[in-house]
């Protein structure tokens, strides 16, 4: 199997290199700068007991992000690939492991982050017009069938898209620290708070990392980018130091506007320090600021989501109707539309939980970081098992920064195990149902070998 085995529609119908740097960098930024920077804050916070600590926190947030970055980039210049973590895995451990992620990709990973984020748009959204009793369910809905509408339409809508909603987000969060930093200046909270006895700064990097997640789907649009083996590095490099910088400005407009204890009590501590400084406009503008970041969001995950179900595809017999990549669209349409199927379904479950936002929460993050610490663990097999490919890119201090990573992914894992709750059961009962469709796949293959 060729290190180079990537995809040209001109010959098969499949993916062509059609995204630039700044459509990779859009992305990336776009689906990591979601709710969560609106949310986690309050909590990180509340854990680390002084000005300095929080920024320091947020700060090894995006350093820890740069050593998974450096992984990914190495897999992802040797193994450019549409299906990304998907291939990784397949050739490191075989294509049982490869099914079940991809199978959880699709039914909990992916699909569970874009209904994560479709409940926070509908909260949101809700608060500017309300649409009844079901009226953030019905914005999640109608969010995530517009976005997908969009993308069907084909890979230059959908690139588009997603630049343009990555610009407002970032040129609204800027706005708020200019005004965070300026107009309302705090003069408490350069006074540092002694660390409670009960703060937890391993707690608090659980929220700081949760906020940074995303930009490993740079691995899903790979196949996809010109110029890949110098643009995959550069666009995670960007991506990275975009959103730690963003993220070290906003903590500190939060801390000079509110000030520390302020903050770690609030609720919603981006609407009270607008609320602080413009009053209810103040507020009805980071609503839609945040309605902005999550459909940004939403778009990048919904956009890359579909690709591995066609990696998917293109392997069992079982899925291959998802394994057409439409030539006049450049986009795998029936991906996308059982993606959006399994989405509606999740929409369901968080209106008849009443849980919405926690409850998606629960249901992938386990999942989720099983999967990464694999991904981790993938490089040190395929570095072993295949030293002979060409790798244009190469971790530096190997094997000290894979293994931090790996050692990172498994405390995440184990994190998200001991504080999810019911919801963290539904989603490894939905991965281990894959288990029966792998040997019913191989059953069938079996009988047409016969």
């Amino acid at each position: 199997m060729s290190s180079q085995e990537n995809y040209n529609l001109d010959e098969s119908g499949s993916p062509k290199s059609f995204l630039t740097l700044s459509d990779a960098v859009a992305l990336i930024v776009g689906i990591v700068i979601g709710a969560g920077i609106f949310q986690t804050p309050a909590f990180v916070a509340d854990q680390a007991g002084s000005d300095l600590v929080v920024l320091l926190l947020w700060f090894a947030g995006g350093l820890i992000s740069l050593v998974g970055a450096l992984c990914y980039a190495e897999l992802a210049t040797a193994y450019p690939h549409v299906g990304g973590v998907y291939y990784y895995l397949k050739r490191s451990f075989g294509r049982g492991v490869a099914f079940l992620f991809a199978w959880a990709r699709m039914t909990v990973i992916q699909t569970g982050s874009i209904v994560l984020l479709a409940f926070v748009f509908g909260d949101y959204a809700t608060q500017i017009w309300r649409l009844g009793s079901f009226s953030s369910s019905i914005y999640a809905a109608g969010a995530i069938a517009l976005l997908t509408a969009l993308n069907i339409l084909g890979l230059q809508q959908g690139k588009w898209t997603q630049n343009w909603l990555s610009m407002a987000k970032v040129l609204g969060l800027l706005l708020v620290v200019v005004l965070g930093l300026t107009v309302l200046p705090n003069s408490t909270s350069t006074v540092p708070i002694e660390p409670a006895s009960s703060g937890n700064w391993g707690l608090a990097m659980v929220f700081v990392l949760l906020s940074y997640g995303g930009w490993n789907e740079a691995a899903y649009i790979s196949a996809e980018m010109h110029n890949k083996q110098r643009n995959i590095l550069r666009s995670l490099l960007w991506s990275i130091g975009i959103i730690t910088g963003i993220y070290l400005l906003i903590n500190l407009a939060y801390l000079q506007g509110l000030g520390l204890s302020n903050m770690a009590t609030s609720e919603a501590v981006a609407a009270d320090l607008m609320r602080s400084i413009w009053g209810e406009p103040g507020a009805l503008f980071i609503s839609l600021l945040i309605a902005v970041s999550t459909l940004g969001a939403m778009n990048a995950t919904i956009f890359t989501g579909a690709r591995t179900n066609y990696a998917l595809a293109q392997d069992f017999s079982l899925f291959n109707f998802m394994g057409r990549w439409q030539k006049s669209h450049s986009t795998p349409i029936e991906a996308f539309l059982l993606q959006v199927a399994i989405a509606f379904a999740l929409v369901i479950l968080g209106t008849i939980t009443r849980g919405g936002f926690e409850t998606m929460v629960d249901y992938t993050a386990p999942v989720f970081w099983l999967f990464f610490l694999l991904s981790g663990v993938s490089l040190f097999v395929l570095r072993i098992r295949e030293p002979e490919i060409s790798r244009p890119f190469r971790v530096p201090f190997y094997p000290l920064l894979p293994l931090l990573f790996c050692g990172f992914c498994a405390y995440l894992l184990y994190s998200s195990l001991v504080y999810t709750g019911e919801g963290a059961l539904i989603g490894v009962l939905v991965v281990a149902a894959g288990i029966p469709l792998l040997f019913w796949n191989r059953h069938r293959q079996k009988l047409r070998r016969n």
